[in-house]
């Protein structure tokens, strides 16, 4: 079941943190974190510096955590994503060439590359069996 269906929202309503935490499955102190590491992330704040977060927002969080925790990427490597392609085409699915490369490494190269291809596999798999 999703947030707006719980909260009687609409879906272009704008979220709590808490309601956007539930949402993406990550805990508000996350949210508040990846706000320092993507200029992306840019919730309207309002009086008492309370966050409400976008529908765009939304989308973005939930790609940077797949992103994360899905597919292996680092914080850098998703900065360097979001910088590279923008926000948009992040949203969208990430770029083909970058969609199998989790590290921040340019080249895979000897047993890093092994890994590299195993952990890619690994995220099929588990695609697969979702």
């Amino acid at each position: 079941m999703d947030v707006e269906d719980r909260t009687g929202k609409s879906p272009d309503a704008y979220r709590t943190i808490g309601e956007a935490s539930e949402a993406i499955g990550v805990p508000q102190h996350v949210l508040r974190f990846w706000e320092t590491r993507f200029p992306q992330v840019r919730p309207v704040k309002r009086a008492g510096n309370r966050r409400y977060y976008r529908p765009g927002d939304i989308a973005l969080l939930k790609r940077i955590r797949q992103l994360l925790h899905e597919e292996g990427y680092s914080i850098r490597g998703v900065q360097r994503l979001l910088r590279s392609s923008g926000a948009k085409a992040v949203v969208e699915g990430a770029p083909a060439d970058e969609a199998n490369a989790p590290s921040d490494a340019p080249a895979p190269s000897g047993e890093d590359g092994e890994l590299r291809a195993v952990l890619g596999e690994l995220v099929k798999i588990r695609e697969l069996l979702k």
